[in-house]
């Protein structure tokens, strides 16, 4: 299978969204959460990457991918390079970094481009009657808080849910929440122990507040995690 770049922009520096279609199918089937590996020939060598989808499943065969352009990586780049039109080999969609059913109320945590599987969780789960869901969302500068006019939008328009962007570097100016996500576990959870919690992003981050959550009583079972590097 082949997916053909539609169109990029820029949503930070050296982060693009990329729409993509995937050719030969009408309707591209995925679940919230889930990747598509992406492969081309470079060097003389295979290569293949997976990256989270950032789009909710559609009427078509359209997906969108939230990328960073990794200094000297041997596959982003290349991306990076592509014009509308380009084609780049896809396979379908795996992935068990998915809601868990029936959802529950929710703490998902994301840094850098982990927020992509959040956004289509998000943009296909959340609505007037929907599980509760709170957004802890820590980059190092406020340029790149990823879709954060979608976020603010989201939770304007549905009470439930509650987007914390956090910031490690922060400029003059900045008057919101400060450091990195784990700063920040007791006052998203208060006193509940009943939620599930997901986890999108760089290892260290993710190893780190795995341990926390365990630590204020929390079931592995109720931890969910997609790991970046």
């Amino acid at each position: 299978m082949q997916a053909c770049l539609i169109e990029s922009l820029e949503l930070a520096p050296e982060v693009r969204h990329f729409v993509f279609e995937a050719e030969g199918v009408d309707r591209l089937e995925f679940v919230p959460g889930q990747f598509v590996s992406l492969s081309a020939s470079i060097g003389g060598r295979e290569i293949t990457r997976a990256y989270s989808v950032a789009s909710a499943p559609g009427s078509g065969n359209r997906f969108e991918l939230c990328l960073n352009r990794v200094p000297g990586g041997i596959f982003s780049g290349p991306l990076f390079e592509m014009k509308p039109g380009d084609t780049v080999q896809m396979k379908p969609p795996l992935g068990m970094f998915v809601l868990r059913q029936p959802p529950r109320d929710s703490l998902l945590i994301a840094t850098g481009t982990g927020i992509a599987p959040f956004r289509s969780i998000l943009l296909a789960s959340l609505n007037d009657s929907s599980a509760a869901f709170t957004l802890l969302f820590g980059v190092r500068y406020e340029s790149h808080l990823m879709y954060r006019s979608e976020f603010e939008a989201m939770a304007v328009e549905y009470p439930r849910f509650r987007f914390w962007p956090t910031l490690s570097r922060p400029e003059p100016g900045w008057t919101g929440r400060v450091g990195h996500v784990q700063s920040h576990l007791t006052e998203a959870l208060g006193e509940r122990r009943d939620i599930d919690v997901y986890l999108c992003g760089l290892k260290a981050m993710v190893d780190d507040v795995r341990v926390i959550l365990k630590g204020m009583g929390f079931d592995r079972k109720q931890i969910f995690y997609e790991k970046y590097d």
